[in-house]
């Protein structure tokens, strides 16, 4: 973006760098690498000062993609399956290997975290066909697997020792 110019060319005081950018967003929550480019992108006025700014930022331990992650997984995993949270890891650019690492520890507890989504929006099993097949439908759209699905609302006791 191309900011107002001053007399002489001279940019006003107030205008914040490409660091300073970041480290806003930064504080706001962890953001990967390829988050922060694509959104200080519009910013940058000469080629190549941003990934500068970022470099000095990831140097700095400002950003990590590591954190990012587990940042992520620890504010969305009670609200989705793991696989609505890998595809938002990866539209946040995040490398494949990192999004395993970072979903490994969700697999214990798939069934719970789902039985939970599903008894905030519903509470009662449903009794009919149409009823059942919304209540899927909910459950795979936020992430859950058919087989998780399948057990939340079968709702076998047994399930609950497993």
């Amino acid at each position: 973006m191309q900011g107002k110019q001053g007399p002489a060319g001279v940019k006003p005081a107030f205008q914040t760098s490409l660091k300073g950018k970041a480290l806003r967003l930064l504080g706001q929550r962890e953001h990967s690498r390829s988050e922060l480019e694509r959104k200080l992108r519009r910013y940058e006025e000469t080629p190549g000062t941003l990934a500068r700014a970022l470099d000095e930022l990831q140097a700095k331990g400002y950003l990590s993609e590591q954190r990012a992650a587990e940042s992520l997984v620890h504010r969305r995993a009670g609200q989705f399956g793991a696989a609505r949270l890998r595809q938002e890891m990866q539209d946040k650019g995040l490398a494949r290997e990192l999004i395993e690492q970072a979903l490994a520890g969700l697999k214990d507890s798939e069934l719970a975290r789902a039985r939970e989504v599903w008894r905030r929006k519903f509470e009662t099993p449903p009794t009919t066909p149409q009823e059942r097949a919304r209540q899927t439908r909910f459950l795979l759209a936020r992430g859950f697997s058919a087989e998780v699905v399948r057990r939340v609302l079968g709702s076998d006791p047994a399930d609950d020792l497993t």
